[in-house]
């Protein structure tokens, strides 16, 4: 393996740096794909990549693109969730490349809510 050069850890910094941007309130949206491991065998792995090269071709410096593990949803796995500032999350279920490029353009870029890809809207930890 090659030797990392100070250019190549400076890129790595940027992006860690980029996931924790929501915590610190800089950022505007949030997707967060579920990687436990139905999600994985069922394709997630594949949405993340596509989220990431969405996210870098938009240009947005304000979404932050992360993981978690499984949301108890097995069988509507692969899922992402779409957060964005000042609205309530919104879980995607049975993704494919196509959906969640439809749901970066119309729920991350517009604010409108994909619906016939929505599992449920809304924090299970709120009222």
């Amino acid at each position: 393996m090659a030797k990392l050069s100070i250019a190549d850890l400076e890129e790595i910094r940027n992006k860690v740096r980029k996931t924790t941007l929501l915590r610190e309130g800089s950022s505007n949206a949030k997707i967060t794909v579920h990687m436990g491991t139905c999600g994985i065998a069922a394709g997630a792995r594949t949405i993340m990549n596509t989220v990431i090269k969405i996210v870098e071709e938009s240009k947005r410096e304000d979404i932050i693109v992360t993981t978690t593990g499984c949301a108890g949803f097995c069988s509507k796995e692969p899922m992402a969730t779409v957060e964005l500032k000042g609205q309530p999350p919104v879980k995607y279920m049975s993704l494919t490349e196509e959906k969640i490029k439809k749901i970066f353009e119309e729920h991350v870029m517009n604010g409108n809510i994909v619906a016939e890809y929505a599992l449920a809207i809304g924090n299970e930890r709120e009222p």
